[in-house]
This record gives structure tokens, sequence and C-alpha cells, in this order.
């Protein structure tokens, strides 16, 4: 797998990946927003009205037809957030030009890709307003449904706590309020200006990537734009100043969901970061955690308990499913175990195990290519440049004294509790 990367206009980056692994290619535009509570609504509902319809393509069924035409691509049309950027993202699959014998067919992909995101439908000189109150309410209904799955709905919630006032806390489809306020003016006036003013990324994993790449642009780009705006790094240190919060909130469930949330205090690019990836892993990756064992193994006080990293803000969610009656028991065994971690109460054999485990994650990543280009993009998000061998590398030159260290600034922050009981 070779990667290459090259700036072909102002914060527009190529991002080269070069494989003969996949039977197709990838083609990805991203553009990276702030995260914020003015614009999440707005970035949600951009391509949801994008794939509706372009001046060749004026129906979705007719995108449809044109993507069934170039041998069964796929069309991803989506907003994610990386710590406190807001990511707009569009791509197109489809397979390898050698098992279809055409040696255009990936410019025709990127043809199509580029009308959807440059050449929208348009009426009178803004967007279609039937299109756009069908997306408004299909994007409330994302809203509202976010409930239906308690386990993901609790995770949202404790970040939306433990970072009230801050970016991270803005929910990636922002706020029904929001999406209520938008009309065809407000959101064509934004769309212009996410053309105009976003860092893009454009990342293209596969074989035949022998493509001219400034050419097929063409005119849909200024590469010479200007404005661009800048994003600043995440604040990775908490700005509470009184300890942690406990917040409990009340639903009807019949499993409470117990989130703590943690501050490591260490930025991605020190070294001691993957050390704390490593610390995460033995305290709650899996079977044979420290969690697992001593939560729901050894106590059978948890449905599941598991512990997951988030590199951006540099923070740790531990997150269990419990009998509502359980929560202190479980509060203060998972605060135990991670008091162990401190201390070095752990073995050889579970660092080891850890690492086989992570390793064996980085390689799954290069078996999609997806995966692959959601890799190299998070690189050049926080500025890193390492292979997944890097990666790999890094990984097994943890020691234990690292894994301690690592996990001496670790600070609680937050206790989540979604419960059916009134608590104050």
């Amino acid at each position: 797998m070779e990667y290459t990367r090259k700036v072909i206009g102002n914060s527009i980056g190529l991002n080269f990946v070069k494989t003969d692994k996949f039977k197709s290619n990838l083609i990805s535009f991203s553009f990276i927003r702030p995260l914020t509570n003015e614009e999440a609504s707005l970035n949600a509902l951009v391509p949801s009205i994008l794939k509706r319809g372009t001046m060749s393509y004026m129906t979705s069924k007719d995108i449809q037809k044109r993507l069934e035409e170039l041998y069964g691509a796929n069309l991803n049309l989506d907003v994610n957030k990386k710590g406190e950027k807001h990511i707009i993202k569009f791509s197109i699959e489809g397979p390898e030009a050698e098992f279809i014998g055409e040696e255009n067919y990936t410019d025709r992909l990127f043809d199509l890709l580029l009308d959807i995101i440059y050449n929208p439908l348009l009426v009178d000189g803004t967007f279609v307003e039937e299109y756009l109150i069908q997306e408004k309410e299909n994007l409330i209904k994302r809203i509202e449904g976010r409930i239906n799955d308690k386990k993901q709905y609790a995770f949202e919630r404790a970040i939306e706590e433990m970072y009230k006032g801050e970016k991270f806390g803005v929910y990636k489809f922002g706020d029904i309020e929001s999406v209520k306020k938008i009309d065809k003016e407000s959101l064509y006036k934004h769309y212009k200006t996410i053309l105009e003013t976003s860092p893009i990324e454009i990342t293209i994993v596969g074989k035949s990537l022998e493509l001219d790449i400034e050419k097929i642009l063409g005119d849909k780009i200024d590469l010479k734009r200007e404005n661009i705006i800048q994003i600043p790094r995440e604040n990775i240190f908490s700005k509470k100043q009184s300890g942690k919060s406990v917040i409990f909130e009340k639903m009807d469930v019949t499993q409470g969901k117990l989130i703590l949330g943690y501050r490591i205090n260490i930025p991605y690019e020190d070294r001691l970061f993957d050390a704390f990836i490593v610390a995460s892993e033995i305290l709650g990756g899996g079977p044979n955690s420290k969690l697992f064992l001593s939560v729901r193994e050894k106590e059978s006080l948890a449905y599941y308990v598991y512990s997951q990293v988030l590199k951006y803000t540099s923070t740790m969610f531990i997150s269990s499913g419990i009998e509502i009656e359980n929560y202190e028991k479980t509060k203060e065994i998972i605060k135990d175990q991670v008091e162990d971690m401190i201390k070095g109460n752990f073995t050889d054999e579970d660092i080891s195990d850890a690492k086989n485990s992570i390793i064996t994650s980085i390689k799954t990543l290069q078996d999609n290519n997806y995966t692959v280009a959601e890799y190299y993009l998070s690189n050049v998000i926080s500025g890193e440049n390492r292979s997944f061998d890097d990666y790999v590398n890094s990984i097994q030159n943890v020691t234990k004294e690292d894994i301690v260290k690592s996990c001496q600034v670790l600070k609680l922050d937050t206790i989540y509790f979604l419960t059916n009981e009134d608590k104050r």
C-alpha cells in the first residue's frame, strides 16, 4: 500500500492510496467545517439535499440510474465529527477499471461525484423547496430517533454533558429547532460558503490512479480560493473548576446505562498516547479485560462493559449496561479498576494480549477501502504522517512503564447514568 499526498490548491489536499488489494476504487471528497451549534444542522442538510438531484440528473432516480450504468457504483453522502471538526463527506465507489475493460471508467466516477457536489439542482437560483421540506422532515426524524438505540443515545448524551459549553458537545446532526429555521435561501448560501471557504481533502484509494486530477476538476473548483477558514486545535485539558459532574437522566428503560468520562490529558502526538491506547485495551478492550472480568464475570453486574478512547479530544469513556439498583456498586468497581491501572496492577500477559488485539484491529482497517481512506484523512486532520506499519511498531514498542505513566494523569470528569428512577 503506497500513500502519497500533494496540495493542488489553497487548502485542497489530494491523497492517493495505491493498492491492488481491492477490486474497487474509491473517490472521496471531505469538506472540513468547524463543529458549531450554528452550522451543525446546515452541514447535515447539505448532502441530503445534494443527493436529490443535479442539473444533469434531475431526480434521485436519475442519479441511481446513472450509478447502475456505472456498473452498480455506490454513492455515500453523510456528515461526521472528528473532535471539533465537522466533516461533510461525498464518496463514490466502483469496480476497478481492469475488471470491466474501460480505461476511462474512473474518470466517469469522478464526473458523477463532481456533478453531485458542484452542479446541484436549482430552481430560480436556489434549492428546490419541495426537496428541502422533505429532507428537513427526514433530519428531524433522524434526530428524534436517536433515543431508539439507548446504548448509543447514552454515549452521545454523556459526551454532550461532559462537553457542555464546548464544541465537541454539539450533536453531529444539530438540533430540531435549528433544522426548523432553515429555508432554501439560507441553506444555499451556506452551501456556497462550504465550497468557497472549507479545507478540502480528496482521497482516492485503488489500483488505477493514473489520473490527471487537475484536468478532471477543470473549472469545478477554484484552486486559488481565498478566505479559507482556520479551525483551531482542540483544547484537551479540562475546563472544569470544581471536580467531576454527575448526571442522572430519567427515561423509560429496563436497563440502566452507566458511562464514566475521563480526560486523558495527553495530546495524541505524544508517544504516551499510544501507551494509553494499550492501557484502555487492558482495562476494557474485550473478554480478557479487567473491567469485563471484574464487573461482568466475577460480580455479574453488567450486561456489557468496555472502554474506548476518543483521539482528538483525548478522552476515555467507560460504558456499561446494568440493572438500575447496581449503579453504586458498579461505579465503585470501575473506579477501582482504573486505580489498579494507575498502580500498575496488571501483568505482562495483559500487555501482550492488549497489543495483539490492537494490532489485529489496525490490520483490519486495511481490509476496506473506506476505512483506509478514513485512516489517511485522520492523519491529515491530526497533522500526522504515519503508515499502518508505523502505528503497529509504535504499539509494539510500548512498555509497562509507559502504560503506568500514561494513566497517572487520568482524571474522572463526568459520570452519566440513564435510569428509570428519579435521582438527584
